[in-house]
């Protein structure tokens, strides 16, 4: 049996970095070490365990099938130890240099980050905000980890470790050019089914969530444009006569500079709810319970 009062546990931080890494020199440049000390820490804790831990395939360290094995329970450990010393310290946002990544998705980015950003710009000099785009499948581990601060997505199934609250919901509007032939400050439902429509979606086929309302009635639109980004269909829908249906919180933040038309769709369709996410162990970590009161606060200005 392994005795833990013998083990440096800075040994683990090592094997954690190498197998985020994959390479010694990757590794000891994200730990500011040199090489040689990531490679005598390796060295210590492959005979520790007995396991070569890593096998150097060209410029890859591979992972064997115990590295895989332990490096969930090494980071579960590590993340412990580190939110149990961070919500001793005081977290003070003008002098404070931490990076905070945050998972959006593409679509809910231009929502979030410019608000954000105005509001922590003089209060936090030295804060870096990281938006980086989150798997749904894997979103939960990666808060788990520490990869992720916080997340921000519709509303998905969870486990009991993570923890989400309300942040912003709406009617969908349909936006259109201004000097629209056929749309000027209101529509019917009969010419919105004469339009040609763009629909926006990161998926490759289906239906939107306007598609599904519109089934239910009866009816279906004319689909000339199939795109990933909003940003995109509202400008493709600033120099066309096609148009398209979103959600107004993200109607606004994107169509003001291109002038479009915002009118109310014409039937009951709600927007998805957008949720803020984080994880059990990060509920009071002062740092983290900074960023999601700036979180909340920005989308309160929408």
């Amino acid at each position: 049996m392994v005795n833990i009062s013998r083990i440096n546990l800075n040994l683990f931080v090592v094997f954690e970095a190498i197998y985020t890494e994959r390479g010694i020199t990757r590794a000891s440049d994200a730990l500011k070490l040199t090489q040689p000390a990531v490679s005598h820490a390796l060295g210590r804790l492959r005979a520790l365990v007995g396991d070569p831990l890593f096998v150097r395939e060209g410029n890859v360290m591979t992972p064997t099938p115990l590295a895989h094995e332990l490096i969930g329970p090494v980071r579960r450990a590590l993340r412990e130890i580190e939110d149990s010393l961070n919500q001793l310290a005081e977290f003070d946002p003008q002098t404070s240099r931490r990076e905070f990544k945050i998972g959006l998705r593409h679509m809910v980015e231009p929502l979030a980050i410019p608000n954000l950003m105005e509001r922590i710009k003089d209060a936090a000099l030295h804060v870096t905000i990281s938006s980086v785009h989150h798997n749904r499948a894997d979103f939960q581990m990666q808060l788990t980890m520490g990869t992720l601060a916080a997340a921000v997505d519709v509303l998905l199934p969870l486990t009991h470790n993570i923890h989400h609250e309300f942040l912003a919901g709406g009617p969908m509007v349909i936006v259109a050019r201004r000097a629209h032939p056929a749309i000027d400050g209101a529509i019917t439902l009969a010419t919105y089914l004469e339009q040609d429509h763009i629909l926006v979606s990161s998926r490759k086929i289906g239906p939107a969530l306007e598609d599904l309302a519109l089934a239910q009635l009866g009816f279906e639109r004319r689909i000339k444009l199939r795109c990933q980004l909003y940003l995109t269909a509202c400008k493709v829908a600033s120099n066309s006569d096609l148009i398209l249906t979103m959600p107004e919180h993200y109607a606004r933040a994107i169509n003001e500079p291109l002038g479009n038309q915002l009118i109310p769709f014409p039937a009951e369709v709600r927007a998805p709810d957008l949720y803020l996410y984080w994880h059990a162990s990060s509920e009071n970590d002062p740092a983290n319970r900074w960023l999601r009161g700036q979180i909340m606060a920005s989308f309160q200005q929408h």
